[in-house]
C-alpha cells in the first residue's frame, strides 16, 4: 500500500512530544471539532484521535475522503470502526493502559473489602469505628475478560492467595491455564465472591452481565468494573446493590458520566472512580513509545501494531 504522508496530531504538545517525526511524515494539528491547522482535510490521511472524550469527535472522521489509519490513545474502541469506514486502518493503544489500570482494579476490590472508602468518610467527621471485615486472601475472582488489562490483573491478585477463575469469549487453554467460556458466566457467578469486568464493549458483550448474572452472585459479593460501562446493565446492578445484597466498585458506568442524582453515588455499597483506570503518570511515556513505532511503520508503509480492523493493511 502506498505509505501514509500526513497524519493529524489532537494537540500541538502531542506533535511536539514526537518530533522529530519519520522521514516523509508530515504532522498537523487537528482537534476534530475545528479546521486543521497548517493543512486542508483533503491532505489527511491518517488521524491520531485524542485520549479523552474521543467518542464525542469521531464523527469528524467522515470529512476525510482519503483516511487510511485511525490511532486511538485507549484500550477500547467503541464506535471508531464505523466512524472510520471499512478502508481504514484502526489501531488501538492495547499494553498502554493494562499496567495501571490493573493497579486500579486491584486498588478498588482493596478498598471495598477493607472499608477503606466507609473510612474516608468517617475521617471527616473523626469517628473511630474499628469492625471486622472482608480479607482479599481467600477470596474468589472471577475475572471476565482475558486481554492484556485481564492478564495483568491476574497477575497482580496472585500474592494475595486468591482463587482467579478466567472467562473469554469461548472455552479454551491458553499457557496461564483454563479459560471458561462467557455462556457458562451465570453459573460461575454463584460460587464466586469477587467478579471484575474487563471486558470491551460489542453486541456480544453489551449487558452480558445483567440480572442473571448478578442475581446468581451470592449475598455480600463485589462487582468491579475497569473496562466498559455499559456491559454491565446499571439498572439491574443498581437494583442490587440498593437492595443491599452485593457492593460495586466501578471506574467506568452506563451511562457516563453518571447523572448527579443517580442513587448509586449516595449508597455506602459503591465505590465510584470517574473513569481513570489508565490515567496516570505511567500513560505518557507508554502511548509516545507506542505511537513512535506507529508512525515509523506508517511512513514506511509497513504495518502498524495493534490493529483491529485492518483496512489497507490487510
Amino acid at each position: 500500500m502506498q505509505p501514509v504522508r500526513t497524519v493529524s496530531f489532537p494537540d500541538r504538545q502531542l506533535l511536539a512530544d514526537l518530533a522529530p517525526l519519520p522521514e516523509g511524515l508530515r504532522g498537523v494539528v487537528w482537534d476534530l471539532e475545528s479546521d486543521p491547522e497548517d493543512a486542508t482535510l483533503g491532505e489527511i490521511d491518517g488521524v491520531i484521535l485524542p485520549y479523552i472524550n474521543a467518542g464525542a469527535v469521531l464523527g469528524s472522521l467522515a470529512q476525510v475522503d482519503d483516511l487510511k489509519f485511525v490511532q486511538t490513545q485507549s484500550t477500547g474502541y467503541d464506535g471508531v470502526i464505523e466512524a472510520a469506514g471499512p478502508a481504514a486502518g484502526v489501531a488501538n493503544a492495547s499494553g498502554v493502559h493494562a499496567a495501571a489500570t490493573a493497579e486500579l482494579a486491584v486498588g478498588l476490590i482493596l478498598a471495598k473489602l477493607r472499608g477503606i472508602d466507609q473510612a474516608v468518610r468517617d475521617q471527616q467527621y473523626g469517628l473511630w469505628r474499628p469492625e471486622r471485615r472482608q480479607s482479599l486472601a481467600d477470596r474468589r475472582v472471577l475475572l471476565v475478560g482475558v486481554g492484556g488489562i485481564g492478564h495483568e490483573i491476574a497477575r497482580r491478585l496472585e500474592p494475595f492467595e486468591v482463587t482467579v477463575t478466567r472467562v473469554g469469549s469461548t472455552a479454551r487453554t491458553d499457557e496461564h491455564g483454563e479459560v471458561h467460556a462467557s455462556s457458562k458466566l451465570t453459573a460461575l457467578a454463584a460460587t464466586h465472591d469477587i467478579l471484575v469486568s474487563v471486558l470491551p464493549l460489542n453486541d456480544q458483550t453489551h449487558h452480558l452481565i445483567g440480572e442473571e448474572v448478578l442475581a446468581a452472585l451470592p449475598d455480600g459479593a463485589l462487582v468491579v468494573n475497569v473496562g466498559r460501562g455499559p456491559v454491565v446493565d446499571t439498572a439491574a446492578l443498581t437494583k442490587e446493590v440498593l437492595s443491599g445484597r452485593l457492593q460495586c466498585a466501578l471506574d467506568v458506568v452506563d451511562p457516563e458520566p453518571l447523572p448527579q442524582d443517580h442513587p448509586l453515588w449516595s449508597t455506602p455499597n459503591a465505590l465510584i472512580t470517574p473513569h481513570v483506570g489508565g490515567n496516570t503518570s505511567a500513560f505518557e511515556p507508554r502511548i509516545l513509545k507506542l505511537l513512535r513505532r506507529q508512525l515509523e511503520a506508517l511512513a514506511a508503509g509497513e504495518t502498524p501494531a495493534n490493529l483491529v480492523q485492518a483496512g489497507p493493511f490487510a
